[in-house]
């Protein structure tokens, strides 16, 4: 038994159904039939024997099966478009009522995992690594240039804050924590002498380079000139004593501790010109807060850490000079070794030795990688804790300004890209947020020592909390061994501010001409002409930042007893 494909009629053998188009003959034309040209469709039927369970529909016309795909085509891309616009009316819906009730489209889960103080850690990951190790995944934040909006965070941080004076580490723990800096610098220096500087005994030969080793020398092809110099003096400078030879060491007798953006690059210019200075061979050495951990550059991790003697021949040029002030000394009768050790140097004629890092005052992210955390989160050691050990009578300049200018300044001087008033804005709110996150959870101290937090944040607002560095310094230092200058008494009367600084470390007198130079010498590291293009930061911005420093500002008028500090008037 068979069935005609076209028409399902059950046929007998030999036999043509005469209503199936197909089966009129081989000469049958289907496209000249009259009765195929109204027909669009034939049902294909099948029977019990088939096993088919179906009705299909067979078309006859392949430019059919055509049109119908392109249809199929078209309903998919219709039903697509309005799957968009159904989704994007209900996220500006969404977005629209967050911001009415200053909500973020999502919130900031900032999660501080716990601290570690493993340092083999450093040997697999780099800084950029452990940020994103430590950090959550990227944050979507809507950006709401809205001050009361932004108010609401301030008010939140403002309410946790509490300035609570912090307990220094004793001597015996810091040895601990730093046994070859504690081998390598004594612990009595020449009396009498403005310099903390010591002789220690050189083992070497002519033949030897003694700077073949410093780290500073090997990474930077900059400061090479320099040691190049010093390699030719070298043994100039040696004292010579019964077949031994012993070599002058100094450290600063002052830092500029901060801070950057500040005018710091200005003030090391111009004190560098009075004829009693001496500075580091290199302006920011970064030993205290950076080198000594290993850190070159934050984005490239740890390196190698940096040893104390590497920092000490940074100071050698000032020795040399400092040395043929001792040698007078001997000329006049001295001329024992046990005489210039004990001896007392011509601190009328003495120079004074500096250096300038703006890092001192306030970079402490490296603790948590070498030090033990404390329970509260806080650093249990800072760098004004070993400066202190090693010089409880060294003196200390910073260099201030306001805070949101500063903020802003440094925006422009670090950002690469994209520079702009609003993209400052968006930076400034994400970076509120943040902190305010830490201080849910935290104290003001440890949100402001914390590496994670200050390397999550995409403008550095932790550096302008100058009040809450300046108690920390306090804890250890007298505050007549500081300092504190503006900027803007600086960049108002340079010659004020540089008397200051000659009466605080006690210069000698110098000639008008040699005040001339100083005080009128044009400024150094001022604003790029390409970022002064770029105009002030939004007014939208500036009320923000100013709401989020007035209570710090007003702690550090109190503590300064100066109300310039509060930066009114700018």
């Amino acid at each position: 038994m068979r069935h005609c494909i076209n028409c399902c009629i059950q046929l007998l053998s030999n036999d043509l159904h005469k209503q199936c188009l197909r089966c009129r003959g081989p000469n049958h034309n289907n496209q000249k039939c009259s009765v195929r040209k109204q027909e669009n469709k034939i049902p294909l039927c099948v029977d019990k024997q088939m096993n088919l369970l179906a009705v299909l529909e067979v078309r006859t016309d392949h430019n059919e099966s055509w049109n119908g795909f392109f249809c199929l085509r078209k309903g998919k891309l219709c039903s697509l478009i309005f799957g968009l616009i159904i989704m994007t009316l209900v996220m500006a819906s969404y977005i629209l009522t967050g911001a009415k009730h200053g909500l973020l489209l999502i919130p900031l889960p900032f999660h501080y995992g716990d601290f570690t103080s493993n340092p083999n850690l450093m040997d697999n990951e780099s800084l950029s690594d452990m940020k994103h190790h430590y950090q959550p995944s990227e944050i979507n934040i809507s950006y709401v240039k809205d001050y009361p909006s932004m108010k609401l965070i301030i008010d939140a941080i403002t309410s946790k804050i509490e300035f609570i004076t912090r307990k220094s580490p004793v001597l015996e723990d810091l040895k601990k924590q730093e046994l070859h800096m504690f081998s390598v610098i004594p612990n009595k220096f020449l009396p009498n002498s403005k310099n903390p500087c010591w002789y220690e005994e050189y083992r070497g030969n002519t033949t030897t380079d003694p700077y073949t080793t410093n780290s500073y020398a090997l990474y930077s092809k900059r400061f090479r000139t320099i040691f190049d110099y010093l390699r030719k003096v070298f043994w100039n400078h040696l004292y010579h004593y019964q077949d031994k030879h012993y070599r002058l060491r100094c450290l600063p007798h002052f830092y500029i501790i901060g801070q950057p953006k500040c005018g710091t690059t200005d003030l090391y210019d111009r004190l560098r010109l009075h004829p009693d200075v001496r500075f580091s061979a290199i302006k920011e050495p970064h030993w205290w807060t950076r080198k000594r951990f290993g850190i070159i550059r934050l984005r490239d991790g740890f390196h190698d850490r940096y040893p104390v003697e590497d920092y000490l021949d940074l100071f050698d040029l000032a020795a040399h000079q400092i040395q043929g002030v001792l040698q007078n000394d001997v000329t006049k009768g001295h001329n024992k070794l046990n005489h210039i050790i004990i001896g007392t140097a011509n601190t009328a004629y003495e120079n004074v030795n500096g250096e300038a890092s703006a890092s001192t005052m306030w970079d402490n992210n490296a603790w948590v990688f070498f030090y033990d955390n404390s329970t509260d989160g806080e650093p249990p050691f800072l760098i004004q804790d070993f400066i202190h050990a090693f010089q409880p009578h060294a003196k200390l300049i910073i260099m201030l300004r306001d805070p949101v200018e500063r903020l802003y300044s440094d925006y422009l001087y670090f950002a690469s890209v994209n520079k702009s008033a609003e993209d400052f804005h968006e930076k400034v709110a994400e970076s509120l947020q943040l902190f305010e996150n830490c201080m849910l959870d935290y104290s003001l101290r440890a949100c402001v020592y914390n590496n994670t937090l200050n390397n999550a944040m995409p403008v550095r607002l932790q550096v302008g909390l100058y009040v809450v560095y300046l108690l920390d310094w306090l804890t250890v230092f007298d505050k007549d061994q500081i300092l504190v200058l503006r900027l803007e008494d600086h960049a108002s009367n340079v010659k004020y501010t540089m008397h200051m600084v000659f009466q605080f470390l006690d210069l000698g007198p110098i000639s008008e001409k040699q005040e001339a130079l100083i005080t009128k010498s044009p400024a150094s590291n001022t604003r790029r002409p390409e970022d002064r293009n770029l105009g002030p930061m939004l007014p939208t911005t500036k009320a923000i930042l100013r709401d989020f420093y007035r209570p710090f500002n007003t702690k550090l008028a109190q503590v300064l007893f100066d109300d310039a500090f509060l930066w009114k008037k700018t």
